[in-house]
């Protein structure tokens, strides 16, 4: 029985799915219902994919979806379904990784046609409705494809076929174990060091994106190697993103990439996943440098995170538009008119500190930033520019405000609440924690059946969750553990892997599948190895168990994560660009560190020293001195002595005699592991 021959999406839970639910194409959701009817009709599939701040998704909606004579082509020759990327990555990365096997360029909205049976044959990314752009109008497209699909609807097939095959070896086959070294790191870092710009951060040419998990590897790379070139490579490209229009002066925040070299220009949408990764890092570079610069940007981007991007319960919101009132970053640019009609005499002090800058062929208003002299001078005179900022904040606040896709995704909320909690350890922002330990409960609040969610919108709830669900909110469990000391987060820790276990784990028990088992939905089932703007969903479960295993001294735990961790790099070791994440989380499981901290819960003397100086390698347990119950286990199950304050450190089954004094243990945690145990 086939579905109605209308638009199914307005019952879907996704707000970009729902931005589609008025086309006059008869979208359907992905659902075995939607895959039955193509086989039953003997249609091929119009599968697009997009996701709620994507521009040239909005574009091509504009240009096609919404209009009734590409509509009907649609309707009359395809079965036409609509995913939203950040609801199902599983799927995304399955035809996004056969649109790069075809040797095209990969992006989105991603347009792919597939057999009946859910196999693709022949994608591209965006199409204009009329031929430009070197590109073929979009009925023309269809109509041609439909033609090849009738003609040689055989050899189509087995090309459908063969490319799946390909697919799936890829994205989920497996090419063994290997040995974990030191070198893996060392070699990773050293080639991305290779592909830096070193004048202007980030890798060399545009458009230029943060790509967390390639600063990730440098930043390892210092603190385990002493590669200082490293570090100052994730400074400056933090620097230099920080002073230009990626980062949003006003509101505070990070935009997704820019398009140009210099970080001018931005795709104006503002994801959360995004700028969880700049929390993290800009936490990491100010207990480094003691520069203030990264502290009021976390501080700032805080702030944007609370004011506009909670929703109901605590959790928060996947993304920010990058249009509003049908143009791109109209909400953010100002001209230089309005900013001086806004601040009166006072404007002359805002240009000191910043400029307007509209690049050749930008066809907005100007775009706010800094030259580096400028970021410097503006942080030294924050107090007096931060009531400017304020007043042009109130003014832009009465324009159209871009769409927010307020569904709350369990995987980049688990990133962003780990973010929150290590900021607010560093800077003494206990109400940062607690607005994580907001969101953590209302995200674990919506399981049913001890199953986590993926998705909620409201009351809304897409089940079950991934692999990638299960791993972040490990990581963000143990984080408000470190922060709290509150058994329940290590407990609730336990279960996470637990249901990652029973769903995800793979027959050999060598790894995990993004997907969990009673998905019935999927053509091919896959490990998620690939790191796209965040750390793919393996290197986060080899995080979150190595983690796991050095918080609670757990030996088969440990022994599930080496053995995750071989597998993965196995996997990895032909690809270690596209995989920096697990090469990262490797690392970590080389060099596991451990601080047990007991200390007076009143007046913390080592507590301060430790929340100070964060380390993505260190898992940290704080005791109150006298506790007889509960006290962690140091490895070779040591239990360390309560009845005075002191500091065990350790890397992986070594440990460092106890330091009582606060100024030795912030000197050892400076140094970091770097030889420090080698020469005892």
């Amino acid at each position: 029985m086939t579905l109605p021959a209308r638009n199914l999406l307005a019952e879907e839970a996704s707000p970009y799915l729902q931005q589609h639910s008025d086309n006059p194409v008869h979208w359907r959701g992905w659902s075995p219902a939607a895959l039955a009817e193509a086989k039953e009709l003997g249609r091929p599939i119009l599968l697009s994919i997009g996701y709620a701040a994507c521009h040239w998704c909005h574009v091509m909606a504009h240009e096609s979806f919404e209009n009734d004579a590409v509509a009907a082509v649609m309707n009359r020759l395809y079965v036409n379904i609509k995913v939203d990327r950040e609801e199902r990555p599983d799927i995304d990365q399955i035809y996004m990784a056969a649109l790069h096997a075809m040797g095209e360029q990969g992006g989105w909205p991603l347009t792919m046609f597939l057999t009946p049976d859910g196999k693709p044959f022949w994608g591209g990314t965006y199409f204009p409705r009329e031929a430009r752009y070197g590109r073929p109008g979009f009925i023309q497209v269809l109509e041609a494809v439909d033609k090849a699909w009738r003609d040689k609807q055989q050899s189509l097939a087995e090309s459908a076929d063969g490319l799946t095959s390909h697919v799936e070896q890829r994205l989920a086959g497996a090419k063994g174990r290997a040995v974990l070294d030191r070198d893996a790191l060392a070699d990773l870092a050293a080639r991305i060091d290779g592909m830096i710009d070193r004048d202007l951060g980030g890798l060399r040419g545009a458009p230029k994106f943060p790509n967390a998990p390639f600063m990730h590897a440098l930043w390892l790379s210092w603190l385990r190697d002493g590669q200082t070139a490293h570090r100052d490579a994730v400074l400056t490209s933090l620097e230099k993103m920080l002073a230009g229009g990626i980062y949003d002066h006003i509101g505070g925040g990070l935009s997704r990439y820019s398009t140009d070299a210099e970080w001018l220009v931005p795709h104006f949408e503002k994801m959360l996943y995004d700028n969880a990764q700049l929390i993290r890092l800009g936490n990491w570079a100010y207990a480094a440098t003691g520069d203030n610069l990264f502290r009021m940007r976390i501080e700032e981007t805080v702030t944007w995170l609370l004011r506009e991007m909670l929703v109901d319960g605590g959790a928060f919101a996947a993304s920010l538009d990058a249009d509003s009132d049908g143009e791109e970053g109209l909400f953010y640019t100002w001209g230089h008119d309005e900013i001086e009609s806004a601040l009166g005499d006072n404007a002359k002090a805002f240009f000191r500190h910043f400029e307007l800058a509209a690049p050749h062929g930008w066809e907005g208003k100007p775009i706010i930033r800094q030259s580096e002299a400028q970021q410097r001078e503006g942080i030294v005179d924050h107090v007096q520019l931060a009531p400017l900022k304020a007043k042009l904040l109130a003014i832009r606040e009465k324009r159209v405000r871009p769409g927010r896709d307020g569904k709350a995704l369990t995987d980049w909320n688990g990133l962003m609440i780990a973010a929150l909690v290590e900021a607010g350890r560093a800077l003494a922002r206990r109400d940062w924690v607690d607005a994580a330990a907001k969101a953590f409960a209302h995200i674990v609040g919506a399981s049913q059946d001890g199953r986590l969610p993926h998705s909620m919108l409201g009351a809304k709830k897409l089940f079950p969750a991934l692999s990638s669900d299960y791993a972040a909110m490990t990581n963000a469990a143990i984080a408000l553990f470190e922060a709290t000391g509150d058994p329940a987060y290590s407990d609730h820790a336990r279960q996470f892997i637990g249901e990652l276990d029973r769903w995800h784990l793979d027959s050999e028990k060598t790894g995990y599948w993004l997907t969990a088992a009673d998905s019935g939905d999927v053509p091919i089932r896959i490990r998620g190895d690939v790191d796209e703007a965040i750390p793919s969903a393996t290197s986060q479960i080899v995080e979150a168990l190595v983690r796991l295993s050095s918080l609670t001294g757990d030996l088969d735990l440990w022994e599930k994560a080496w053995t995750t961790a071989e597998h993965a790099m196995g996997r990895a070791s032909q690809q270690a660009y596209g995989q920096a994440g697990i090469v990262n989380a490797c690392a970590l499981a080389l060099e596991p560190l451990k601080l047990v901290i007991i200390d007076k819960p009143k007046s913390s003397s080592l507590v301060p020293v430790a929340n100070r100086n964060p380390d993505p390698r260190r898992v940290d347990i704080v005791v109150p001195i006298g506790t007889d119950a509960n006290r962690p286990l140091l490895p070779g199950g040591v239990l360390p002595a309560t009845d005075k304050p002191g500091a065990w450190f350790c890397t992986g089954q070594v440990c460092l005699p106890a330091v009582r004094d606060a100024g030795e243990l912030e000197k050892l945690l400076r140094r970091g592991d770097r030889g420090a145990i080698a020469q005892q």
